[in-house]
């Protein structure tokens, strides 16, 4: 399962542009003072893609060229944004069968015309981007890497093909502060922190980069890393409706007489909404015994793989019926298929995990089909039929009339759910506007909100974007970030309302370790550590801190605490 990291680097007017793998994402994230993790606070963001196969235990620096030479890669302007995927590798097309479609000769007569009729319904009448500094990139990474260059300021740019496959993004994204009068080559001045020089936003505005940059890409992701509440396949929910061409696809094919269809009943739904009815009459002569509704090929796959199967919402008839996937546009092809049972007169939620689904050619297992591929899903069947798999019989088959409504086919994610998207913020991003603060006790960037574009208010407006896309995310509100090493002992807290430091280290642990834990699920919270800004934190390389249970702290978080609750009588104005 891929990752996008998005990191901060600090310099205003050049972009480092790297594709990684977890060896070199170490490097990346833990190299102590370097330029790729000297701020938290900047506006040029590449993102990397990185194997899921870590863990937390074993973050430690690499040796890898030196930071200065990262630098190299070229300049583009302040509001680019470089973005960097790994292309997934071409999949073996699914295995299509063909064969002549036969029966046997019975008491009634074959319906060629309505054949000829589902076959023309299903299948109708016969008939990158720009790259820059690629070489200098692919001196340092090597060739199994692609670079794209885009500006989260322009949701042009962020195409979501080039976010296929990602499932899980850590974002660092912000605005870019320095010195109104400049800094010096090393850039000593930024590395004192804000208090010490008059400041100025360089580069995109806080609105730009923290707002309508935080839309551009969650828009780009979303469908790539999914929503915990599902998406929504076929059906009616709430205000949302997505319909599909349904036909019937009954034992007609093979010569038999039994016949359904799909209609929408408008005020046959749970609640006397509308729902889709599939209904018939399924009979055994001619040696059928099946009926069907089939949708047809979606004009563009879906790509369901952010979740782990499909849940469908139905009253039930006590029967047992079938659901059947397939990833081929081929007319006669293998399905990825698995039974369920309905309790009659009962509305039911049926999840369907795609890890059960087995692949399945005219009631017989393929032992020897591809991977069901959740990325290439090409259309949607569901069966009432005589036989299982195998030879084996449905127990519940009896011939005549039946009716199921289906109000709704949805995707899920397999509980418990973990993050998808991790996003630094900063601490202080609600307490400009919240009344009755002492504005002279807060740190400068609290002070100066104003001066600086409302960076923190626009912070906050990107915080929500987060909150109201639904995606299973933890935000991560960093105090001051500093250039010590991690391992000091930290404080979680919630409601924005704690001051201090925390290394640049230890937050990007934390990011990593977010993505696993379903404790930090849908949290905001702020992080600091024990240290006072007066003393100095260092490691005896010799007697290193034990290794941090992330999800210790992570346990501690409340849902829904955010420390807007105190500014509900006086919101913000911008």
């Amino acid at each position: 399962m891929d990752c996008y990291c998005c990191y901060t680097q600090a310099r205003p007017s050049s972009s480092t542009i790297p594709i990684l793998n977890f060896q070199t994402l170490r490097w990346w994230l833990f190299q102590s003072h370097s330029d790729i993790m000297r701020d938290l606070t900047s506006s040029e963001t590449p993102l990397f893609t990185v194997n899921r196969n870590f863990s937390v235990k074993n973050l430690h620096p690499r040796v890898l060229p030196s930071p200065g030479s990262c630098r190299q890669f070229g300049r583009l302007s302040d509001q680019f944004r470089p973005f960097i995927y790994q292309r997934n590798s071409e999949l073996p097309s699914s295995r299509t069968y063909r064969g002549r479609i036969s029966s046997e000769a019975g008491r009634q007569g074959w319906d060629f015309g309505r054949f000829l009729k589902t076959f023309y319904f299903f299948n109708g009448p016969p008939s990158p981007a720009k790259v820059r500094n690629e070489d200098k990139a692919r001196r340092m990474l090597g060739p199994d890497v692609d670079m794209i260059v885009g500006d989260i300021t322009k949701a042009s740019t962020l195409v979501r093909e080039y976010f296929k496959g990602v499932r899980k993004v850590i974002n660092a994204v912000s605005v870019i502060v320095g010195p109104k009068e400049g800094d010096t080559p090393d850039r000593a001045k930024y590395s004192q922190g804000i208090k010490f020089f008059e400041p100025e936003i360089k580069g995109a505005s806080p609105e730009m980069v923290e707002y309508i940059g935080m839309k551009n890409l969650i828009n780009a992701v979303k469908e790539s890393v999914g929503i915990h509440r599902g998406k929504l396949v076929f059906g009616f929910e709430e205000n949302l409706t997505r319909e599909l061409a349904w036909g019937a696809l009954d034992d007609v094919v093979m010569g038999g007489v039994s016949e359904s269809s799909f209609v929408i009943d408008p005020t046959g739904g749970e609640k006397g909404g509308p729902t889709g009815v599939f209904r018939g009459v399924v009979s055994t002569a001619n040696n059928g015994g099946f009926t069907s509704i089939r949708t047809k090929n979606f004009p563009v796959p879906e790509d369901l793989s952010a979740y782990d199967g499909l849940e469908l919402r139905l009253k039930g008839d006590g029967r047992r019926y079938k659901l059947i996937v397939r990833t081929s546009r081929d007319w006669d092809t293998v399905g990825y298929t698995l039974s369920f049972d309905t309790i009659e007169g009962q509305w039911q939620s049926i999840q369907l995990p795609f890890s059960s689904l087995r692949p399945v050619f005219r009631a017989r297992t393929v032992s020897d089909a591809p991977p069901f591929d959740a990325r290439q899903i090409a259309s949607l069947q569901l069966m009432f039929s005589k036989f299982e798999y195998d030879g084996k019989l449905n127990p519940t088959f009896k011939e005549g009339p039946f009716q199921l409504p289906v109000s709704s086919i949805k995707t899920f994610m397999k509980e418990p759910v973990t993050p998808r998207f991790v996003h630094v913020s900063s601490a202080g991003v609600t307490r400009p506007e919240r009344p009755g603060l002492d504005l002279s006790k807060q740190p400068p960037a609290v002070r100066l909100n104003k001066e600086l574009g409302f960076i923190l208010t626009f912070k906050l407006k990107g915080e929500d974007l987060i909150r109201e896309s639904g995606i299973p995310h933890t935000i991560v509100r960093p105090c001051a970030l500093t250039e010590e090493p991690a391992g000091a002992d930290l404080i979680f807290d919630q409601g924005d309302n704690i001051t201090g430091k925390i290394s640049r280290e230890e937050i990007a642990r934390i990011c990593i370790a977010a993505l696993e834990s379903p404790y930090a699920c849908d949290k905001t919270f702020e992080v600091k550590s024990v240290i006072p800004f007066s003393e100095p934190y260092t490691v005896d390389p010799a007697n290193p801190p034990p290794e941090k249970d992330y999800n210790q702290y992570f346990k501690s978080l409340k849902d829904g605490i955010t420390g807007k609750e105190s500014l509900e009588k006086s919101p913000a104005a911008v």
